[in-house]
Parts: C-alpha cells; sequence; structure tokens
C-alpha cells in the first residue's frame, strides 16, 4: 500500500487543523488554562480532544498546509478557539471583580494574593470566589458542555479560510459589560451591609466625637464583612449557573449555532 503526499497531506490536515482550534480554547478557557496545570498536561490534554473529535470533523477545505492559505486557516480556528474560551472567562472575571468590591468595602483590600492562576494580585476574597466557582463548574459538568460546544462547533462553523465575523467579535466585547453587572449583583449585599454600618459609625462619630471609632470600626466591619460573605454564600451557585449558561451561549452564536 503506498501513500502519495497529497494524501498525507490531507490526513494531517484533518487532524492539525482541528488542534489549533482546540488549542487555542483551552489555552484562554478558565480552569484549564491557568498556569496552575503544567504544560504537559495541558497538551495531553488538548492531544485527547483532538484525537476524540477529529474523526467526527467535516472535510478540511481543499488548501496546501504550508501556503498563505493554509496560514490562513490556521489564524481563523486560533481566533475561534480563544473567542470561545474568552467568552467563558469572562464569567470568572465577574466573580474575581466582585470579590475585589467586597474585599475594598469591608479592608480587606490590603490582604492581596498571587494568583496562581493568572499570575495577577488579587485579594484573598477573590481567591476565595474563584476557588468556590471552579468547584461549582466541575460539580455542574461545565468541562462537559464546554466539550460539547467545542465538538459542535466543527459542524455549524466548519474548518475554512472564513471564521468568525466582526459582529461576533463585537457581541463578545458587548457582553463583557456582563461581567461589571454580575459582579454588582454578586457584592451588592455585602456593599450594601458595609455602606449601612459605615453611615451608623458616622452617626456615632458625630453624636460621640470622643469615641476612637477607628479602634473599633476597623474589626466590626471586617466581623460584619465575613458574616455577610457566609450568608451570601446559597446566592452564588444561582448566579453561576446563569452566568455560565450565557456564556455557553454566547459560544455556540460566536460558531453560529443555535
Amino acid at each position: 500500500m503506498s501513500i502519495s503526499s497529497e494524501e498525507l497531506l490531507s490526513i494531517v490536515a484533518a487532524y492539525l487543523w482541528p488542534l489549533f482550534r482546540i488549542g487555542a480554547l483551552v489555552s484562554a478557557a478558565p480552569v484549564f488554562g491557568t498556569r496552575v496545570l503544567p504544560m504537559r498536561l495541558k497538551l495531553i490534554f488538548v492531544l485527547a480532544l483532538t484525537a476524540a473529535i477529529a474523526p467526527s470533523v467535516p472535510p478540511p477545505p481543499a488548501i496546501e498546509m504550508f501556503s498563505m492559505g493554509g496560514i490562513i486557516v490556521i489564524f481563523q480556528q486560533m481566533l475561534i478557539g480563544v473567542a470561545m474560551g474568552f467568552s467563558l472567562h469572562l464569567v470568572f472575571g465577574a466573580f474575581v471583580f466582585a470579590g475585589q468590591v467586597v474585599a475594598l468595602g469591608m479592608g480587606l483590600g490590603f490582604a492581596s494574593l498571587n494568583d496562581p492562576s493568572t499570575g495577577v494580585v488579587v485579594p484573598t476574597v477573590s481567591q476565595f470566589y474563584t476557588i468556590l466557582i471552579t468547584l461549582l463548574f466541575f460539580t455542574m459538568n461545565g468541562h462537559l458542555i464546554m466539550i460539547d460546544v467545542l465538538a459542535d462547533s466543527f459542524h455549524s462553523m466548519p474548518v475554512s479560510a472564513t471564521g468568525i465575523e466582526i459582529n461576533s467579535l463585537w457581541l463578545l466585547l458587548s457582553w463583557a459589560s456582563n461581567m461589571f453587572s454580575g459582579a454588582v449583583l454578586i457584592a451588592l449585599p455585602a456593599v450594601a451591609s458595609m455602606l449601612i454600618v459605615n453611615v451608623g459609625f458616622g452617626v456615632m462619630t458625630r453624636a460621640s466625637p470622643q469615641l476612637n471609632i477607628f479602634a473599633i470600626g476597623f474589626p466590626v466591619i471586617m466581623a460584619i464583612g465575613f458574616f455577610v460573605i457566609l450568608a451570601s454564600l446559597p446566592n452564588i451557585p444561582p448566579q453561576f449557573e446563569r452566568l455560565i449558561g450565557e456564556g455557553f451561549e454566547l459560544m455556540r452564536l460566536l460558531v453560529g449555532g443555535s
């Protein structure tokens, strides 16, 4: 049995072009694209996904891989993967931003740690929210839904020289506003509680100027902040379920799905 060079390149392209989309999505997606996971483990995961998804992908276009058209196809696949992964990353960013707002309100803005997943210094409250929603992500089978949406994207938007349109990219940018609105809804109970406490301390300072409010205000605000975080934990799963559902829906819209 003899295989020509054209047939060999077509076989390689059938696996290589989906590899770029899958690799870009894994690199940009939350949890999987973090710095905590070793690069070797990410590569094994990407190769395993490619081996599982590539056989069901529609035939690639008859474009030479090492030509200008092939480079355009590779760029398009990487752009699709990054856009899909970034849409989910915005959901996690909403909780990080909410943690920053809560931490500043309760006086824990100085208690910051280096987030190993992103390499950015964030408050400890944001780290707590990140760990919590990561566990919720796996509990709700978010990783399986992400893989399912990725596999369907090769049918709704097959590998070709054309990819995501400008309108889809604007849709992704406009949806980024949900990160701020979602963060406000998550942090609203703590922010409102801190505002009421600060107003109460202001009234006490006005009524009794001799009281040292700074000596008792900081621990009281911090204690109330921790209590509000504990009391608002039951509201985190519904908020995360809503935001992650909108994120998956955005992923489908980006690749022309429904």
